[in-house]
């Protein structure tokens, strides 16, 4: 819990909007001021088509396809007593892409993986980093997003 509070506490990188949702109204208010407050937008999350294991090695099964979206908010659950969540939306260009994965075991996860294009602005000390060995602004860096974390995607105008 010290750790998600610290995590909040963290002054947000150059380019990045960010808020701490304790209601689904705040951050759904997050989310309409970062795409306009009269846009259309969706939700979308990785989730398995079976569950056994937690944990274990995955093969990507397909190529993964890009979700074309000009920009994104990813919101993230973060340890608390009650469910909370890390929202963040950055200036600098980010890819998302869905992608088919099977574990081990045979389970199918439609999964979400985000890929920031540009780091240069992030913290040398960001874990990134240091799992990549590499440094800021020289990569991009992807990631695939557990289950329970959200990215929403503005959506064409709808009639």
């Amino acid at each position: 819990m010290e750790n998600t509070l610290r995590e909040w506490e963290i002054k947000p990188i150059k380019g990045e909007t960010k808020l701490c949702a304790t209601s689904q109204e705040s951050m759904l208010d997050f989310v309409r001021n970062i795409f306009g407050l009269e846009s259309y937008f969706r939700v979308t999350t990785s989730y398995l088509t079976k569950s056994r294991a937690l944990l274990q090695n995955y093969t990507i099964l397909e190529v993964p396809k890009e979700i074309p979206a000009p920009k994104m908010v990813a919101c993230h659950t973060m340890p608390y007593p009650y469910a909370i969540f890390y929202c963040h939306s950055q200036l600098t260009e980010s890819k998302v892409f869905k992608v088919l994965l099977q574990g081990q075991n045979g389970d199918r996860v439609d999964a979400l993986a985000v890929c920031h294009l540009d780091t240069s602005a992030w913290s040398h000390d960001h874990i990134s980093f240091r799992v990549l060995r590499i440094e800021p602004g020289t990569s991009p860096v992807c990631h695939f997003f557990p289950a329970d974390n959200l990215i929403w995607l503005p959506s064409p105008i709808q009639d």
